[in-house]
């Protein structure tokens, strides 16, 4: 067995478990075939009798580059045996993030801060990590995946790592570099060089072991509040304005401290008018897709104009980019954001270009709104005739205005009150909800009513 004829040699075996993945991007498109950039060992090899690790990077049509890491073993123990990818000669071939006896050792490549086999493994500056901890997979994740060490450390692997800058390892030390304290310290990188130059390959944080994150919380209190179907938001035990008011404070911390470390700027009419065209592009993209929105097309047009007519210059800077419910965790000290990678399906050069922090403002409102409708989604794509659904449906609203609210009073705390901006808060909103439409519409049609009956809500 070879590392660098490994991938290769798994031939369709490899394709097929690519395309099963949840951080594979090219599903759509079909694959044809997936080759090697480079591959070599790190953990183990032909001198030893244990399980092997061969760090692979995989390239799909010569055009994406994925991080494959993979374990090599003669025997496979039973709970490793549903990460088989295939098998090779005398020996199966898997994914190795799953097999701790692999993981564990890249902990200590990073605290040791070495290069081994073509990767470099450092530590942040004036970081001192405990060695030897053991490591265990956390979840099931859209775009990477982690790896926890004891209840310390928590290395993020990115699947589909881009060569150059990477906005997540940078944002973070940008963060702690203002002192900001709504995140989880940045410990370690893995790095490479491949293509066009270095590339982040893992990303070492400090783990939060007993946190919640923010999705589960919030719709643990809607199924509270609609178990209650009398009762109103603020009656129910599981009242969650509290929190979103305090999640709103976190992230305007966050955004003032993003702003002292990286700066801020105003933008003219150009600008503006080029954020506006480029809602109604994505607008056009979306109506040719998804026809139940055909009959929102003016309403929204509307409101993504009305922004051409703001007087006043917008204040941009670095945001999350991507931010929701799930990218929020509960901590016992209070709310931390995670994942600074920003909006997966834009190209890396957009997601280094500074918005709007109404943006993030924009993109939560719209998280609040999932989480209290989640449950009620196939009835949104009905009539709501029956007493009792129009009942449930009336008691999710106001929970979402409930939070909504809070959240924005939470923020204004800290900064400007985002509602003292309607237009624009506006127009980002519904074009975040444009943009469900379309996700829903490919990959949850059940959940396409969701953002259709807050697009005809909110227009």
């Amino acid at each position: 067995m070879r590392p660098d004829t490994l991938v290769e040699d798994l031939g369709e075996n490899l394709l097929g478990w690519l395309v099963g993945q949840r951080w594979f991007r090219a599903k759509a498109r079909g694959v044809a075939k997936a080759g090697t950039e480079r591959a070599s060992v790190l953990v183990g090899g032909a001198s030893t009798a244990g399980p092997t690790l061969v760090h692979a990077m995989v390239t799909v049509d010569d055009t994406d580059l994925y991080q494959v890491p993979l374990g090599v073993r003669a025997e496979v123990p039973e709970h490793l045996e549903h990460a088989v990818i295939g098998r090779v000669g005398d020996h199966a071939v898997y994914d190795a993030t799953h097999d701790a006896e692999l993981m564990g050792p890249l902990l200590d490549l990073v605290a040791d801060g070495v290069s081994v086999a073509g990767l470099t493994f450092r530590a942040e500056p004036g970081v001192e990590l405990e060695r030897g901890l053991r490591a265990r997979p956390i979840g099931v994740e859209q775009s990477n995946t982690s790896v926890v060490y004891g209840a310390q450390y928590i290395l993020k692997l990115y699947r589909r790592p881009d060569p150059g800058p990477n906005r997540d390892v940078d944002l973070h030390r940008a963060l702690r570099s203002a002192g900001a304290t709504h995140i989880a310290a940045p410990l370690g990188v893995i790095s490479g060089v491949f293509g066009e130059g270095d590339t982040v390959l893992g990303f070492l944080q400090d783990f939060l072991p007993n946190s919640v994150e923010g999705w589960a919380t919030a719709t643990a209190s809607v199924r509270d509040l609609l178990a209650e179907g009398d009762l109103h938001a603020d009656e129910v035990g599981g009242d969650f304005a509290g929190e979103a008011h305090r999640l709103g404070a976190a992230v305007a911390e966050v955004h003032a401290a993003l702003a002292l470390a990286t700066g801020s700027d105003s933008t003219g009419p150009g600008r503006i008018a080029a954020e506006v065209d480029a809602m109604h592009e994505r607008l056009d993209v979306v109506l040719a897709e998804v026809p139940e929105l055909a009959s929102d097309e003016p309403s929204l047009r509307e409101a993504f104009d009305a922004v051409r007519e703001l007087r006043e210059p917008l204040v941009v800077q670095q945001v999350h980019g991507d931010l929701h419910l799930g990218q929020v965790l509960r901590t016992t000290s209070g709310w931390v954001l995670i994942d600074f990678e920003g909006e997966p399906a834009t190209t890396p050069a957009q997601r280094q270009v500074p918005r709007s922090p109404l943006r993030d403002v924009a993109a939560m409102l719209r998280s609040f709104d999932y989480a209290a409708f989640h449950l009620l989604a196939g009835n949104l794509a009905g009539n709501l005739e029956d007493g009792a659904e129009r009942q449930l449906s009336a008691r999710a609203s106001e929970w979402s205005d409930r939070n909504r609210t809070a959240f924005c009073d939470g923020y204004a705390e800290v900064a400007g009150d985002p509602r003292a901006q309607p237009t624009l808060l506006r127009a980002l909103e519904l074009d975040k909800a444009v943009y469900e439409v379309r996700y829903e519409h490919h990959n949850r049609p059940d959940w396409l009513a969701i953002p259709l009956a807050a697009i005809r809500r909110r227009s």
